[in-house]
C-alpha cells in the first residue's frame, strides 16, 4: 500500500525533505525539445525566480536545487522556528505577497497596501490558517508548481495537466541521507551529461554557491552549509563550502569518468564527520534514484519511522544499511 504524503510530512517540526516533479504529456520543462527543435531554456529562470520569491515569503528554506529537462529537484528544511516568530502583520504581508489582491495593467502583481496587511492580520482564524501553509511542503510546492504550469501551459498556448501527478516526496532521516541526497540533486546535469563539472552545471543549488564564492557575497539565497558559521542554526551539515564544493567535485567527475577510484584521504576526512559507508559513497549518489523511496536514512532511522507508520518495513532499508553503515 502506499504512503500517503501527509504521514511522510512532520508538521511543526524542522525537516528536511526531497521533492520531485515531473512533466507530463512528454513536455519538455526546459532544454531543447528534441522532437520539434524548440528551445525552453529559458524557463530555467522562471523556476529560479520563483523559487527565490517563495523562498523568501515561507518557513522553509531552499537547501539545493536541480532543474533538468522534464523534471525538477528541489531540497527543503522547514523552519518552524521562523513561522513562530513571526509578527501577525509580517505574515499577512507576507500571504498577500504570494497571493496579491491587486495587479497593474500589465499583469504584474501589485505590492500589498498597508491597509490590506491591517485588515488580514486582525482576522486571528485565518491567520492560524496561513502560518500553517507558510510552513508547509505542500504549499511550496504548490506555489511552485501551479506558477510553473500557468506559465508553460501560455507559452504553448494549450490547457490541462503540465506536471505529472502531485509531487513526490522523500523525507531524509539524518545527515547521512541529507548529504547523499544533496550530492545527488547537485550532480544531476553531470549524470544526464549535459555539464562536466558543478562550474558548469547553471540552475543548480551548487552553481549558486560557486558563483557566490567567485563574487564575494557573504551569502547566497540558498540555505549555507553548518561549517560557514559555527553556531548558525541556518546552516546544514558540519562542513564548509570549500570543503562540499571538493567532496561534489571529485564525486562527480568519477561518475563522469566510470571511475570507482578510492576516496582521496582529505575528503575521507571530510565524510568522517557523517556516518556513512565511504566504500560504497560513489554506488550511492549514483544510483540514489533507484534506490531509496519515502524515506532515507540510516537502517534504524528508517526502521523507527516504519513503526511511526504502523508498517514492518520501508522500502530502500537495505539500501539504507549498505550506504549509511559504518559497521
Amino acid at each position: 500500500m502506499a504512503i500517503a504524503r501527509s504521514e511522510v510530512v512532520a508538521q511543526g517540526v524542522e525537516a528536511y525533505y526531497h521533492c520531485i516533479s515531473r512533466c507530463v504529456r512528454q513536455s519538455f520543462l526546459c532544454g531543447v525539445d528534441t522532437h520539434t527543435g524548440r528551445s525552453f531554456e529559458h524557463r530555467k529562470a522562471w523556476i529560479q525566480a520563483r523559487l527565490k520569491d517563495i523562498g523568501a515569503a515561507f518557513g522553509i528554506d531552499v537547501v539545493t536545487y536541480a532543474v533538468m529537462s522534464n523534471h525538477l529537484h528541489v531540497v527543503l528544511r522547514t523552519r518552524p522556528d521562523r513561522v513562530d516568530g513571526w509578527s501577525a502583520e509580517e505574515t499577512a504581508e507576507r500571504w498577500l505577497t504570494l497571493f496579491p489582491m491587486e495587479r497593474d495593467e500589465a499583469g504584474r502583481a501589485k505590492a500589498p497596501s498597508r491597509s490590506a496587511i491591517d485588515a488580514l492580520a486582525r482576522q486571528d482564524g485565518r491567520l492560524i490558517e496561513i502560518r500553517s501553509r507558510l510552513g508547509s511542503v505542500s504549499w511550496f510546492m504548490r506555489c511552485l508548481n501551479e506558477y510553473v504550469a500557468r506559465m508553460a501551459n501560455r507559452e504553448e498556448g494549450c490547457k490541462g495537466r503540465f506536471w505529472e501527478g502531485r509531487f513526490k516526496c522523500q523525507a531524509l532521516l539524518d545527515d547521512a541521507a541529507l548529504l547523499a541526497c544533496m550530492t545527488y540533486v547537485d550532480l544531476n546535469p553531470i549524470r544526464a551529461g549535459v555539464a562536466d563539472t558543478p562550474e558548469r552545471s547553471e540552475y543548480t543549488g551548487i552553481f549558486d554557491r560557486i558563483q557566490a564564492r567567485t563574487s564575494g557575497a557573504e551569502e547566497t539565497w540558498i540555505c549555507p552549509l553548518g561549517g560557514e558559521a559555527h553556531g548558525d542554526p541556518r546552516g546544514v551539515l558540519p562542513f564548509t563550502l570549500d570543503e562540499y564544493l571538493s567532496l561534489t567535485d571529485w564525486t562527480g567527475r568519477e561518475i563522469r569518468l566510470g571511475k570507482r577510484g578510492v576516496i582521496p584521504a582529505h575528503l575521507s576526512d571530510i565524510l568522517d564527520r557523517i556516518p556513512l559507508n565511504q566504500a560504497r559513497w560513489l554506488d550511492t549518489v549514483q544510483g540514489y534514484g533507484g534506490l531509496f523511496h519515502r524515506v532515507v536514512g540510516r537502517m534504524g532511522a528508517m526502521m523507527d519511522a516504519a513503526r511511526l507508520l504502523g508498517k514492518n518495513w520501508l522500502g530502500g532499508i537495505r539500501a539504507g544499511q549498505a550506504a549509511f553503515s559504518t559497521g
